[in-house]
């Protein structure tokens, strides 16, 4: 299997307003600076239920640095689940905006996270907070299944391939009918 980036565009923090008093509310700016992706895992908020169950890490814990606890610097757009795996750990962790992750981490062909061999923090973070688990590559793979298809529909708006055109409606529909399932379940 061959090297696949982590990820294909790195998460910035541009919040230049006052600073808030409840973390809370720098909600819709992480979402627009991390692309509506989690920092840690680059999981669209999407296939976790949208924004409204994204949740925010302080990348060092407001138990630890309570003074931190509303510094828009000290916030991760995260799931869940990496957030809870995280917790009020202090680990070795790569703030996901100061540094590539691209360099720390790779994915394989089927969309699975690994840690490179030379980063100890990504080895470190694999563990901790489950980059293993195989839901980050299935959503990986769905999110690389929809780029696909615009690319085809792209493909076919110039061939006029009218057999691709219709295995293109017959692929998109199934697909925007389980996309429509889960945005109502949600």
């Amino acid at each position: 299997m061959s090297e696949v980036k982590f990820r294909n565009s790195s998460p910035k923090r541009t919040y230049s307003g006052k600073e808030l008093s409840d973390y809370r509310r720098y909600k819709e700016s992480l979402a627009k600076d991390f692309n509506s992706r989690c920092g840690y895992t680059d999981c669209s908020d999407f296939w976790f239920g949208g924004k409204n169950n994204f949740q925010i890490d302080h990348f060092i814990p407001k138990s630890k640095s309570p003074e931190l606890e509303t510094k828009y610097s000290n916030l991760v757009y995260s799931c869940s689940h990496v957030n809870r795996a995280k917790s009020d750990d202090v680990g070795k962790y790569l703030d996901p905006c100061d540094m590539d992750y691209n360099e720390h981490f790779y994915r394989d062909d089927l969309g699975n996270i690994y840690p490179k061999e030379h980063s100890e923090s990504a080895k470190n973070m694999y563990i901790k907070l489950k980059l293993y688990l195989k839901r980050y590559s299935i959503i990986w793979m769905l999110d690389q299944l929809e780029q696909r298809m615009y690319r085809l529909q792209e493909i076919i708006e110039l061939t006029k391939d009218i057999e691709a055109k219709e295995l293109l409606v017959e692929i998109t529909m199934k697909y925007n009918n389980h996309k429509k399932y889960l945005r109502v379940t949600q």
